[in-house]
């Protein structure tokens, strides 16, 4: 087993990151590449390093644990421009990619071992950034996430602000994964010593207007309307969004780490949510 004492390094401090190093017992540093990403680095208490510092960089990732979850853009993944010269030097490395390089799989389940089929720019991207870092060396786990969620970022949110829609689509169902139970997932990797592909999500796909649904119920308000896929003149990103369904299996994860979600559906991620806000 790994000790949880070795140093941690976030490259892309993020939400999902963030959470990781809430419950990290080491010393946490992390990547920045702005005075405002500085601020937020110091504001978490981590240990800032600049992009620009390859030194810093090198020192603060050696021997490390690496995790990444900055997005790949046009140029490729901005972590293996920085750090390819000695990321392997790491003790092992995390990349956080998306289930959406499976594409649309009408419904049926996702497993590590299916075919990569990304039907967009972003998921063409992230199965390239994978690429490139399982060409790194045998200490790495990719971890597909779908859609995350967790205070600050939830339907609660979407209501407050006035932006929740049910929009039906009949047969469409998305994965989703708490905050809290990303960070707990992978720290059982880390320390289970898992590499290769694994999805990280919880135990139910379901349709996303009932998520709406649920989060109006608990919080004691008349859920928005249903509004047909056909007529709810989505933009471009949304339709994106739509156009894959399918249901993750995290059975490879729970077997070889022992791991359950502590939030195994929706409806126990969001009570928990709405209790922290009371």
């Amino acid at each position: 087993m790994t000790d949880p004492s070795e140093r941690l390094f976030l490259f892309g401090p993020g939400y999902a990151a963030r959470a990781l190093a809430r419950i990290w017992s080491g010393e946490v540093a992390a990547s920045y590449r702005s005075e405002t990403g500085l601020a937020t680095v110091k504001e978490a208490g981590f240990r800032a390093i600049s992009v620009d510092d390859p030194e810093g960089l090198k020192r603060a990732t050696t021997g490390a644990h690496l995790v990444i979850s900055a997005a790949p853009d046009a140029a490729g993944c901005p972590a293996w421009r920085a750090l390819a010269d000695f990321a392997d030097a790491a003790a092992s490395v995390t990349y956080l990619s998306t289930t959406g390089v499976y594409g649309d799989l009408g419904g049926g389940w996702a497993m590590e071992w299916s075919p990569v089929d990304p039907t967009s720019t972003r998921g063409e991207r992230r199965v390239q950034a994978e690429q490139t870092w399982q060409a790194v060396s045998k200490r790495v786990r990719l971890v597909r996430l779908p859609g995350i969620y967790g205070p600050g970022r939830s339907a609660f949110d979407r209501l407050e602000a006035g932006t929740a829609r049910r929009i039906v689509k009949p047969g469409q169902v998305f994965s989703r994964v708490h905050v809290d139970d990303i960070a707990s997932g992978i720290l059982a990797l880390i320390e289970a010593q898992a590499f290769g592909v694994f999805n990280l999500c919880d135990d139910l796909a379901a349709p996303p207007q009932d998520v709406i649904a649920c989060a109006a119920e608990l919080i004691g308000a008349a859920p928005p309307p249903e509004i047909a896929f056909d007529d709810a003149d989505l933009s471009a990103m949304a339709q994106s969004f739509y156009s894959e369904c399918k249901r993750v299996s995290n059975a490879r994860l729970k077997a070889a780490t022992g791991w359950r979600p502590l939030y195994p559906t929706y409806r126990e991620g969001l009570r928990a949510i709405r209790s922290r806000t009371r």
